[in-house]
């Protein structure tokens, strides 16, 4: 027997680690719970020792300081009335809707660069780098187009580019009112975001004339703020509603490519072209307490983040002419860094409010061991997925889908939402992460409790984050959205390169 090999297993490999960080989360996260414990323990034992008389006792003492007793009372009711006073009033979204185009306006990648050829302003090396950029897009075959730019030839005239957005915006508000069934006359407040395309009147003032909503309402309309404007409209309608009680926010977000195709030929600005398609959502707010039992989510977090004063973040995404004044958008080489940069300060700021406390002993632990100990090792990246269950990450565009799946060690799951919106209806801008949330309804996924962190950026330059909570579970069955219809054939394999036969 003592000659004999004993085989062990190697422990060291068997206790897989992965198991022990959950562990850990969960000693950490419940340690109040395991400090109290004996504490109750303690208190009930002593309790179960008081006979009759000691209760007799305890009564006349009572009687004794009952003047005491009723100013310690009233003090207590005083200072929970204040509490409650001071509370922020909760925001709930009661429902929201993306618009979807005709399908008539369906544009495949073959269709888009015929359109590119018909137009006989782009040379040949332009062409061929907007033919690159879209097999390497990330977008698929159904995205919708423009119908001015969808003609032959494409027409970009003021009047066509009313007529997309305000196809759009009808077409979203539309059927969020059939939806919720609120009337026009009862919203209180109305937050537009259009970043390129501001006419005169404004778009929010167009909504108003439409929908013959009531001369005190509170109306905006924001321009310029690029395609987190959709995160800054719900931040500014939640800072109004917590002025304005038992109110409706109204929220439209979209954007105009009719109007701000760009005919040039400077690289850094044909990347906007291949990416940019028609979309839209309107999202619809209240703080009446009334409306939380029929509402969808609560807005639990929003979170914004301005890199406007370094002279790089705000330079990166540019609206300007080129040298044959041609205006577009010029996207910096260095958007991608900003983007990061802007990122970090933004999760740096949510963290502590979303994050368990074990995820934050360890982050805290590693910027110790890094700025005091000057010890050279890996910055800890928390681990968002103990905070959420659903992510929307603005489709922007393959690579920057790829650099926040790869940074946050998200899973193909959680990208899934984000990949299949780029795919299926391009780069909407502001009103993207509706679509997304939209995706994950459809696939029956958002269950009761449920947090979804919302994350966009925009030109400034800018990065946004919104975090719900899912009041009830959303059953597909009963919905209405772009992606019910078609929601059994996603998700779909998306290459790398999809090649374009042109």
């Amino acid at each position: 027997m003592a000659d004999e090999k004993i085989n062990l297993p190697n422990f060291s490999l068997s206790v897989r680690l992965k198991y022990v960080k959950l562990g850990y989360h969960y000693l950490i996260s419940n340690a109040l719970y395991f400090l109290l414990l004996p504490i109750i323990l303690v208190v009930l034992t002593h309790l179960s020792t008081l006979t009759v008389d000691d209760l007799i006792h305890l009564r006349e003492n009572l009687k004794i300081n009952f003047v005491t007793v009723t100013l310690c009372s009233v003090c207590i009711v005083l200072t929970c009335t204040l509490y409650l006073m001071s509370r922020p009033r909760k925001v709930y979204m009661v429902d929201f809707a993306c618009y979807k185009p005709k399908p008539a306006l369906m544009c495949t990648k073959e269709h888009y660069m015929q359109v590119v050829k018909r137009v006989g302003k782009f040379t040949e090396d332009s062409i061929a780098f907007k033919k690159k950029i879209l097999e390497r897009s990330g977008i698929g075959q159904a995205t919708y187009g423009s119908e001015g730019l969808m003609q032959d030839p494409p027409k970009r005239s003021m009047a066509d580019a009313r007529e997309e957005t305000e196809a759009v915006i009808i077409g979203a508000i539309d059927e969020l009112l059939a939806k919720t069934g609120v009337k026009p006359r009862d919203i209180g407040i109305l937050v537009v975001n259009s970043s390129l395309f501001n006419p005169t009147p404004s778009l929010s003032a167009m909504v108003v004339n439409r929908y013959k909503l009531r001369g005190n309402i509170l109306s905006f309309n924001l321009g310029g703020m690029g395609c987190s404007a959709g995160l800054i409209s719900i931040d500014l309608a939640k800072q109004l509603l917590q002025i304005h009680p038992n109110s409706y926010a109204l929220v439209v977000s979209t954007e105009n490519i009719t109007y701000n195709s760009y005919e040039g030929n400077e690289r850094s600005m044909l990347v906007t072209n291949c990416l940019f398609r028609v979309g839209g959502a309107a999202i619809l707010l209240s703080n009446r307490s009334s409306d939380r039992r029929r509402s969808k989510y609560q807005l639990v977090h929003s979170i914004r983040t301005h890199k406007g004063a370094d002279d790089k973040c705000y330079n990166c995404v540019m609206q300007r002419e080129d040298d044959n004044n041609k205006v577009g958008v010029s996207l910096s080489k260095d958007v991608m860094v900003v983007a990061g940069d802007a990122f970090k300060t933004n999760i740096t700021t949510l963290g502590p409010l979303v994050l368990p406390m074990s995820e934050q002993l360890l982050f805290f632990a590693t910027l110790v061991a890094k700025k005091i100990f000057k010890m050279k090792i890996k910055s800890y990246i928390p681990d968002f997925k103990l905070a959420f269950k659903h992510f929307c990450i603005h489709a922007g565009g393959r690579a920057v889908l790829d650099e926040l799946e790869k940074n946050l060690e998200l899973s193909e799951w959680h990208m899934e939402p984000s990949r299949m919106t780029l795919y299926r209806f391009g780069n909407t801008s502001s009103s993207s992460l509706w679509y997304e949330l939209a995706y994950s309804e459809a696939k029956g996924r958002i269950r009761r409790g449920d947090r979804t962190w919302q994350i966009a950026f925009g030109s400034g330059f800018k990065c946004n984050s919104a975090v719900w909570r899912a009041l009830r579970t959303i059953n597909p069955a009963q919905e209405k959205n772009p992606w019910i219809d078609e929601i059994d054939n996603f998700p779909v394999h998306v290459p790398k390169i999809a090649s374009i036969a042109v």
